[in-house]
C-alpha cells in the first residue's frame, strides 16, 4: 500500500513542477516581450531625434585654440 501512496505522491509532485515550469516560462515571455517593446520604443525616439531641426551652431566645428 505504500508503494501506491509514493506513487501518487510522486504523481502530484511531477504535476506541480509542470504547472511551476509554465508559468514561469509564461512570466519569462512576458519579460521579454517587455524588453522587446522598450528597445523598439527607444529606437523610434532615437530616430524622431536624429530628424529634428538643429538650431545654428550645432554639430560645427570648434576652434579650441589659443
Amino acid at each position: 500500500m505504500s508503494n501506491v501512496a509514493a506513487a501518487m505522491a510522486g504523481a502530484q509532485q511531477a504535476q506541480m513542477q509542470t504547472v511551476l515550469a509554465a508559468k514561469f516560462m509564461k512570466m519569462n515571455a512576458s519579460a521579454e516581450a517587455g524588453i522587446v517593446a522598450l528597445l523598439e520604443q527607444n529606437v523610434e525616439a532615437t530616430a524622431a531625434a536624429a530628424k529634428a531641426p538643429v538650431a545654428n551652431g550645432v554639430g560645427g566645428k570648434v576652434d579650441i585654440s589659443v
